[in-house]
């Protein structure tokens, strides 16, 4: 396994001079969240954990997170839920969302409002590396379209 995390450390990535990229780590497994948060801190990440998408949403309004990673399936608000008030707060946060049905129920990013969906699986590490480094040199996302003010849209004149 250190083979495997040697070859996905990032170099030293950092939102500015002094602060490693901050993830906010998501799932009501403990088990499942202590090993992700092992192996993303130990790729150079901070990482800050929640284990229920309440809990999340607390910690998420109190602190500016560069990436949200956050289980689908869980008691309470699930996955879903969390990314919908993530995106409904207009915040240029990354999204990964994990699970085990994403293959099953078709979820995508499209249908999950995620930036992406891993299934969880002997090919998850090496895949949750790979999402978290590409997503965090990504700039910072832009709110949607309908998001924006009507006051700033322009209108269309009917001049007849």
């Amino acid at each position: 396994m250190k083979a495997l995390l040697t070859s996905f450390r990032p170099h030293k990535m950092k939102t500015d001079d002094n602060h490693p990229v901050r993830i906010l780590l998501v799932d009501d497994n403990k088990l499942g969240l202590m090993a992700r948060q092992m192996i993303l801190e130990d790729a150079g990440y901070g990482v800050t954990i929640a284990q229920s998408g309440e809990e999340a949403w607390e910690t998420f309004q109190k602190t500016q997170f560069d990436i949200v990673v956050t289980d689908f399936r869980m008691g309470g608000m699930d996955g879903l839920q969390l990314i919908r008030m993530i995106r409904e707060s207009n915040s240029p946060a990354r999204i990964v969302l994990l699970s085990g049905f994403a293959g099953c129920l078709g979820m995508t990013p499209e249908s999950s409002g995620a930036d992406e969906v891993l299934v969880k699986s002997n090919k998850e590490v090496p895949e949750l590396l790979r999402a978290v480094r590409h997503l965090s040199t990504q700039p910072a996302r832009r709110a949607p379209a309908s998001a924006t003010p009507a006051r700033l849209v322009k209108r269309k004149s009917n001049a007849s």
